[in-house]
């Protein structure tokens, strides 16, 4: 990671998903994670403030150290205790049936190789655990798609790997048999960046 990923990009990172109109969405998908959590690509801390009040501990890991700063000062004044990792959602060195719960928010869009992430975040769940997302990706309008698809490569530059075009309801059914998801746009948001993916995979027991 280069000189932007690591001390620029954490705080544009951070000043564009702390916009209020994604403090519904977070509360939302927050809502029914219980047990041991494990959150994927955890950021800046900004989903800290919206997890329920039985949840007093978690694991939350990401690849880019240079976000670990501004975390950290979430994770001081947030009632939670957090095992902070940087750690590759690709390779998690937890063993299988660990979590009761895995959390990923606007994560899933810059992870290299996704299929292997779910893979990971399938086996570390334990029989019968959910996986709680909201994710942004590939619209159902071809008009829209054509301007993902063309809009990606500067996407990928600008987000640190960031990519508009992944059909996140392909990618998760391909790893879990039940997937509950809702797909729509983000309000105040261009429909090119703002399409979707809400919902809930359940590791089948």
């Amino acid at each position: 990671m280069g000189f932007y990923s690591q001390r620029i990009f954490p705080y544009l990172l951070d000043w564009s998903m702390s916009d209020q109109s994604f403090a519904n969405y977070r509360r939302t998908v927050l809502a029914e994670v219980e047990g041991d959590v494990l959150e994927i690509g955890f950021g800046t801390g900004l989903n800290l403030s919206y997890y329920p009040e039985h949840i007093h501990k978690l694991v939350a890991i990401d690849a880019n150290p240079g976000v670990h700063k501004l975390a950290q000062k979430r994770i001081n004044t947030s009632s939670i205790t957090v095992d902070h990792r940087v750690l590759n959602g690709e390779h998690l060195p937890m063993s299988d049936g660990t979590f009761d719960s895995v959390v990923s928010t606007w994560t899933l869009c810059s992870i290299a190789n996704i299929d292997q992430a779910l893979q990971e975040i399938h086996r570390v769940l334990k029989p019968g655990g959910r996986f709680f997302f909201i994710e942004h990706g590939l619209s159902r309008d071809p008009q829209v798609q054509a301007w993902q698809n063309r809009l990606n490569p500067l996407q990928t530059i600008i987000a640190d790997g960031c990519h508009l075009n992944r059909n996140i309801r392909q990618l998760v059914e391909n790893q879990f048999s039940s997937v509950s998801l809702k797909e729509f746009y983000a309000d105040k948001t261009p429909k090119f960046l703002g399409y979707l993916y809400q919902g809930i995979a359940t590791k089948v027991a």
